[in-house]
């Protein structure tokens, strides 16, 4: 193993607030490509007559590129220098964004995105391991709280920035709202991170990173195409490729001398049970968002910047309230830092399905997403730590990579979800007012009505006004049912979670005591609670 002479996890960096501006800054960009489609969406989808399928897909393939790539990029970037997977990132993001802005066709924009996904796939689960290679005690938990609520913040207020953007440019132009900070963020991270910290000499396992990119995006694949019409025969052989391929992942980890995903490790229940609680928490963030853009906008008729800046509140929230995880976790522990996290976001979703209707007042939109807000601001930090602590500093590639598959897959699948609910919906209680209408409808007006809102929306305009209210209304109804759905397995998907947490995360005396024995390199049960070292609530 190799380490960097100049700066070592109990001392920390030399000049940490730059090193860690710098790291945030690189998460900034991954964070903000990750929200600034979402507000475009009924804009891309009126340009190119697009189905509500093509539109999942455009707002999920930057979620499916970097949840796909986070687990191999980590371990490259663990053997190889993060420092360089970073630059590569930051990089490869510019052409990356041109193309999503400039794309003629939505599959060259659902390509665009993917492979801005990737580029983050390189830089983002480098941040991370850095913090936890250059940090370690109280001054790692602060600096995970800051760069957990930064990040959020930020995907928060991506919709903002975009919103601005699409009241004065063409819809291209939200792609382009990365591109100063990766700039910024590139110079930064060449002058200010270390080149070389902790990393390993071990072979990268790159048949389990080949496997690893296949699930995931086999399976997000198949998620977004269930509900599409006779694309059965297609949605099944994904699945039935997810699932050969995790269950070749499975024997490759199992096999490989160094695995690329530890299931020792990864067994650890401060350790498995952390990153499925993240994976729900972040995904009903990225849910709420995907769903909360176009109900804003289609039914509420809210301009690109209202809908943008009505989910300050989230944005808030979540930076002032992940620096506080910090002590709760200190105080309560991890377990109940979560479930506290979870109650928040389960009145967020409780909210917008019993308030969010055609017409409502502003602060029922604000409540659900400060709701939300306050719970992953109060569920990141927990989340992020408990994985970082329970892995040795060399394979800490292997926690950022699930950190960042808590925001990454959790999103990806949670807005495939909640889309393919969104389409499945919409389009039978589409059918169904089309039907009830008792008015002859060629087919193919009827397929353009039911494929998404803005397909109802562009067919209204050929009509005369008073078919076109008719229309619209139409489409708003079908739409408001549709999202019902979306909220409702946003509700079990959050109390299946705190299930989890609750049964199956260790409470506090457990957790500090099985952290320490992961630090020490021991796993017997006979370290005390004594020997625990305590974690300082942030500042």
């Amino acid at each position: 193993m190799s380490a960097s002479t100049s700066s070592t996890p109990s001392q920390g960096p030399t000049r940490p607030a730059l090193v860690l501006a710098s790291l945030i800054a690189v998460a900034a960009v991954a964070n903000l490509g990750l929200a600034v489609a979402n507000v475009a969406l009924p804009s891309i989808g009126a340009h190119f007559d697009s189905s509500q399928t093509a539109l999942n897909l455009i707002a999920v393939g930057y979620s499916l590129g970097l949840a796909a790539s986070v687990l191999y990029f980590g371990a490259v970037g663990d053997r190889y220098g993060r420092k360089l997977l970073l630059a590569l990132g930051m990089i490869l993001t510019i052409p990356a964004d041109c193309l999503a802005a400039w794309a003629p066709s939505t599959g060259v924009l659902v390509g665009a995105r993917i492979l801005g996904g990737l580029a983050a796939g390189m830089a983002y689960p480098t941040t991370l391991a850095l913090i936890t290679a250059l940090w370690s005690g109280p001054a790692r938990t602060r600096a995970i709280a800051l760069w957990a609520a930064t990040g959020g913040a930020i995907s928060s207020l991506g919709p903002l920035c975009a919103g601005i953007l699409l009241s004065h440019f063409w819809w291209g132009s939200v792609f382009l709202l990365t591109l100063p900070l990766a700039f910024i963020a590139l110079a930064m991270a060449v002058l200010f991170v270390p080149g070389h910290v902790n990393e390993t000499t071990d072979p990268v396992d790159n048949l389990g990173g080949v496997l690893s990119i296949v699930l995931v995006g086999a399976l997000i694949l198949a998620i977004n195409f269930a509900p599409v019409p006779n694309e059965t025969a297609l949605t099944l052989s994904l699945f039935l490729i997810a699932a050969a391929a995790l269950v070749a992942f499975l024997i490759r980890q199992r096999r490989a001398r160094n695995p690329l995903y530890d299931l020792q490790t990864a067994a650890r229940p401060t350790f498995w049970v952390a990153a499925c609680a993240g994976l729900v928490v972040f995904g009903s963030l990225m849910g709420a968002m995907f769903i909360g853009q176009q109900f804003l906008q289609n039914v509420l008729g809210y301009s690109t910047v209202e809908a943008g800046a009505a989910i300050l509140p989230a944005a808030v929230l979540m930076v002032l309230v992940a620096p506080r995880s910090a002590k709760l976790i200190e105080r309560n522990g991890a377990r109940l830092t979560l479930l506290a996290g979870y109650v928040f976001v389960l009145l967020g979703f409780l909210t917008m399905l019993l308030l969010w209707k055609e017409g409502i007042d502003y602060w029922k939109v604000a409540l659900a997403y400060a709701f939300v807000g306050v719970g992953v601001g109060l569920a990141g930090t927990p989340a992020s730590h408990s994985l970082t602590g329970s892995v040795p500093v060399s394979r800490v590639g292997m926690a950022s990579g699930t950190a960042d598959l808590q925001r990454d897959l959790g999103g990806a699948i949670m807005q495939s979800i909640f889309g393919a609910l969104l389409t499945a919906g919409y389009a039978a209680a589409a059918g169904a007012l089309v039907d009830a209408s008792g008015k002859p409808i060629t087919s193919s007006v009827q397929s353009e009505l039911t494929k998404s809102f803005a397909s109802a929306a562009d067919t209204a305009t050929r009509y005369p006004p008073s078919v076109q209210q008719q229309i619209v209304a139409g489409a708003k109804s079908a739409f408001l049912k549709g999202d019902q759905w979306a909220y409702l397995a946003g509700i079990v998907a959050v109390v299946l979670g705190a299930a989890l947490v609750f049964f199956c995360f260790p409470k506090r005396e457990e957790e500090q005591r099985l952290l320490a024995s992961y630090a020490a390199g021991e796993t017997h049960e006979s370290v005390e609670p004594s020997a625990v070292p305590r974690l300082e609530p942030a500042t």
